[in-house]
């Protein structure tokens, strides 16, 4: 590879008076995008060797998807709805038919045609009247997630602006006219919910429900029995749910249960009665009942099991479909239960498994009489595929299955789920897939992935874009590391706040073991970690900077003391529960000892390849900037340091699949450039 240019941006950028460059910080520094620009063009001088390989990378990509996409039919009450993207197309069209004349097929939404001349487009929301006479929708066009409400007359209205900067999440009353949506405080936290009569949209939206305390989010939502709106506020660890009738919007919202520190609850209704799935004096949440007249009255369905997170409740008039999580197995579960007026159970199963580990979730099942439930299972060997299986006569159909071309099939992989033991002696979960044919042969060249916060799952997912790197002989490992909600509740708690570096320690553990069981070879493992995994990266790189070859860190949360200390940034106040509040001494030096850039020394770090976002609004682009400077400035990396800002886009990337794509081929030729397995010119 062509070394690194004498003149580089670090050298011109240099500032003595601030040697923590802190000065990134400020965007409207034209020096700023300048530094940016130069390591951009550093970046792209690095990659031009490889830029055979990128398009080897992605061509490969495309040959192996369904490049024209039909997404699955979903029939409502009038019609039926279902998106179309085209083989050259980045974004869909969506269409709909009445539900007894399949051939009157009309488009309502060209997403294709509104992005032609925009770098970005995200929509947030896209919501239908409930008589499927109006489409609202939310777009972000530049990616920092501020959204913008359009409504249209279904199927070929002209599409109105109605507002500008709000949050993407939108709702509509019963009564084909209300439509809820969320807006922003000064630190883009969802603070408030209006209402807005969209048959008089010239007057002013309504406040329905403001939520002071900056550490409580607010969201919406509508039950299933389309009987009430559901307005939440949550921070990390406690919420308090408010009450709508949907078909009489305009009352005054009533809270459901007064909110109790630590306490999480959610609601579900049937009628006569609510469900609540809640921790209350259960960690690992229950399910409690109560007359729809009483909301005081909370008695038990599902008690608290040590063994088992209870993780979502979905209410239909025959019943519930329960999301459970087994800890040992770390294994996702629906279970079926089937009840008579008095809450007598008539039927308590769990839905059959295609494999183990895999995932497994309930699909678009709007109806709440719906005896045909959609799923969605996928696993690191099987294509995402959905299925209907019909409660009175078990039958599973097939109902879409995501397609593979090429020389590498899914039947030719393998995966296995293995067990490392932490630090502490905790028993920490990996999922390893690879061919078939070299699993197990020798040690493997290895990419390991982790995230590990916020109690997120790592369920097996499918990727076409990975089978590139897996037929070129690479490893793909997955570190089920505390903090996540891989092994339920107990999981996610054992690896925040004070219990932080369990994180960390995991995933240096799961690596050893992949080495100790000659899966992976010692000196053929690259790291990578995005956003809040971007902290288990560079953390796991201090506290050992020779476990891994390279570490690819993607909108990396890194600058995790002075972050937190900032309560002006969009995220901190609401994280408070989630990482700690650095008022407190202790806390303080407890963020201090883990965050990747203030524990920076000049060790033996391996190639770092770094992502940013010029718009994230979750982790700034300074973050990833400020890491790549300190570390090229110490001097004292194995390999590369490198950093690639996209300057059109935001924490989630380019909105385009192509772009995205081609952005995932060229990290992919970084692994394999670290891997001693790139054709470079």
């Amino acid at each position: 590879m062509k070394a690194q240019p004498s003149a580089s941006p670090i050298d011109r950028f240099y500032r003595p008076d601030d040697l923590d460059w802190h000065w990134l910080e400020n965007r409207d520094d034209a020096a700023v995008s300048d530094f940016l620009d130069a390591a951009n063009a550093e970046s792209s001088a690095w990659f031009a060797p490889l830029e055979s390989e990128v398009e080897a990378l992605y061509q490969g990509h495309l040959a192996r998807r369904e490049l024209a996409v039909t997404g699955l039919p979903a029939p409502l009450d009038h019609y039926t709805y279902w998106s179309e993207t085209a083989a050259d197309a980045d974004y869909p069209r969506w269409w709909r038919h009445p539900l007894d004349a399949p051939s009157q097929r009309e488009c309502f939404l060209d997403v294709e045609a509104r992005a032609a001349l925009l770098d970005f487009l995200e929509i947030g929301d896209m919501a239908l009247s409930p008589d499927e006479a109006w489409l609202a929708w939310t777009e972000d066009t530049s990616g920092d997630e501020m959204f913008t409400l359009y409504l249209k007359s279904l199927p070929d209205g002209e599409p109105r602006l109605l507002l500008e900067g709000i949050g993407p999440e939108l709702c509509w009353a019963e009564d084909d006219r209300t439509l809820l949506f969320t807006r922003y405080d000064d630190i883009q936290r969802p603070e408030s919910i209006w209402r807005l009569d969209t048959a008089a949209p010239e007057q002013d939206a309504q406040l329905i429900l403001r939520e002071d305390d900056p550490e409580f989010w607010l969201g919406i939502g509508k039950t299933r029995s389309r009987t009430w709106l559901v307005l939440e506020s949550a921070s990390k660890d406690t919420s308090e749910c408010y009450l709508l009738p949907a078909l009489a919007p305009d009352r005054t919202p009533q809270c459901f249960r007064a909110r109790e520190a630590g306490v999480e609850y959610a609601i579900e209704h049937r009628p006569g009665h609510f469900y609540i799935l809640n921790n209350r004096e259960a960690p690992h949440f229950r399910l409690d009942v109560c007359p729809e007249q009483d909301r005081n009255a909370w008695q038990p369905l599902i008690a608290h099991r040590d063994d088992q997170t209870l993780e979502g409740v979905d209410a239909f008039d025959w019943g519930l479909v329960i999301t459970e999580r087994d800890h040992d197995k770390a294994q996702v579960y629906l279970r079926v239960l089937e009840l008579d007026a008095q809450h007598g159970m008539q039927r308590d199963e769990r839905l059959p498994l295609p494999e183990e580990p895999c995932s497994l979730a309930l699909g678009d099942t709007p109806h709440f009489s719906e005896r045909r439930l959609r799923l969605r299972e996928e696993s690191f060997t099987l294509p995402i595929r959905w299925l209907s299986h019909d409660l009175d006569t078990g039958e599973r159909k097939l109902l879409k299955e995501q397609p593979v071309h090429g020389s590498l099939l899914p039947s030719q992989l393998t995966c296995q789920r293995v067990w490392a033991e932490a630090h502490d002696g905790e028993r920490v979960p990996v999922s390893i897939v690879a061919r078939a044919d070299l699993f197990g042969q020798a040690p493997m060249p290895t990419l390991l992935y982790g995230y590990g916060a916020y109690g997120e799952v790592l369920d097996p997912w499918f990727s076409i874009a990975r089978l590139e790197l897996l037929e070129r002989g690479i490893a793909f490992a997955v570190a089920h590391v505390r903090g996540g909600g891989d092994r339920g509740e107990p999981w996610y708690l054992a690896g925040k706040l004070e219990h932080k570096e369990n994180s960390f320690r995991d995933f240096l553990a799961a690596r050893d073991r992949l080495v100790e069981m000659g899966l992976s070879d010692a000196d053929k493992i690259v790291a990578y970690g995005a956003s809040a995994g971007g902290l288990l990266v560079g953390a796991s790189l201090n506290l050992d900077p020779n476990a891994f070859c390279a570490a690819v860190l993607d909108v990396p949360f890194v600058d995790v003391l002075r972050t937190m200390e900032n309560p002006d940034l969009p995220l901190t106040i609401a994280e408070y529960t989630e990482w700690g509040n650095p008022g407190d001494p202790a806390v303080r030096q407890r963020l201090k000892d883990y965050s990747p850039l203030d524990n920076l020394q000049a060790q033996p770090y391996p190639s770092v390849f770094l992502q940013g976002s010029w718009h994230d609004a979750r982790v700034p682009y300074w973050e990833p900037a400020k890491l790549y400077a300190r570390l090229r400035e110490l001097d004292s990396a194995r390999g590369p340091i490198i950093l690639r800002t996209d300057m059109e886009a935001g924490h989630g990337g380019a909105s385009g699949r192509f772009k995205a794509w081609r952005d995932n081929a060229r990290q992919d030729a970084y692994v394999l450039w670290a891997l001693g397995l790139a054709e470079q010119a």
